[in-house]
């Protein structure tokens, strides 16, 4: 089996052999720039181990991998349009350096390209269910991103709500790469629904963590702002939970302070985390993320192959929640 480190050098031979050299240069250099601006390559690489599970050599999955970077990149350069945000990671979005049209003709375009890699897979009888499984999740997506946007000037969000909207904006994405390599590989129904299983448990405690962190993670770590959450009133599962448990007086408290945008955003941050640290709210947030995490593993135990071949994709997981607070 390939180490995770060698499936992600594999990728990026891979990505920087199909770059998008093509013409008209103002549709397509942009795309290459999003690409080449780095991230985890968390979904082709889940995508390649979960192929390297059944199959040695990988080569093949290789395009289907680049199809779900291809979207996950995509989304993001629309997301930052919707955001009006000007940096992704740390350098200026698409519609900044270019302007919002090239971003959304280039957004579109990925979206093209992605599905024109997944029909040039090699293995054609399973392209029609590879198709079926990536449209699937690439509508989880939107329907959870339009969830995130519902959100912001809703009057109430449950609990249930709000990881239903991460389970299809974050965790969908990563679950169809995962299912999409295991059908690629042979794998079984069963073993496909269980890696598909362990992509949106794994994916839901990813975005648990990134709450989590966005509040009480080390900056220089991090490579965001903390408390950036709290400062633009966002409903994340650590306020929902805060609020769900507050007594009178701390709930009128937290939903004035997420109602306003003062100039004293660092005596905001403050007072919330106070109100966080009076209601325990890191540690249950902990032990939601926790039990997601647990749920990943026992997908995995689940699957009928040599239990040492699980051991990178633990680590994988681990990895994930592990990064510094």
């Amino acid at each position: 089996m390939y180490t995770t480190k060698a499936l992600k050098s594999l990728f990026l031979e891979y990505m920087e052999a199909n770059k998008f050299e093509f013409s008209p240069r103002e549709l397509f250099e942009p795309v290459d720039y999003i690409l080449q601006l780095g991230g985890k390559r968390l979904r082709p690489v889940l995508l390649l181990m979960s192929y390297n599970l059944y199959q040695e050599e990988v080569s093949q999955s290789l395009p289907a991998a680049y199809a779900y970077e291809i979207f996950h990149n995509f989304s993001l350069v629309h997301d930052d349009i919707m955001d009006e945000a000007p940096l992704r990671r740390g350098k200026a979005t698409i519609h900044h350096k270019y302007d919002i049209n090239t971003g959304i003709l280039s957004g579109d375009v990925m979206l093209i390209y992605a599905y024109k890699y997944l029909l040039d897979l090699e293995k054609k009888e399973a392209i029609p269910e590879v198709l079926s499984i990536f449209t699937k999740v690439s509508t989880d997506v939107c329907i959870g991103q339009q969830y995130d946007i519902n959100f912001e000037t809703a009057k109430q969000v449950t609990i249930e709500e709000y990881l239903q909207m991460i389970e299809l904006k974050t965790a969908a994405l990563i679950a169809g790469a995962m299912y999409t390599g295991a059908l690629l590989a042979g794998a079984t129904k069963v073993d496909c629904q269980n890696l598909y299983e362990f992509g949106l448990n794994i994916g839901t405690a990813f975005q648990l963590q990134d709450d989590i962190l966005d509040t009480y993670g080390n900056a220089a770590t991090f490579g965001k702002r903390i408390g950036g959450d709290i400062v633009q009133n966002k409903k994340t599962y650590l306020v929902l939970i805060a609020l769900e448990r507050a007594n009178s007086t701390q709930r009128e408290e937290l939903e004035n302070l997420l109602s306003s945008r003062p100039i004293d955003e660092a005596g905001k941050i403050e007072k919330v985390t106070q109100l966080f640290k009076e209601l325990n709210i890191k540690e249950l947030a902990n032990k939601k993320r926790d039990e997601y995490h647990l749920k990943a593993l026992e997908n995995l135990n689940d699957l009928a192959i040599d239990k040492k071949k699980l051991i990178p994709l633990k680590e994988v997981a681990d990895s994930l929640l592990q990064r510094v607070q």
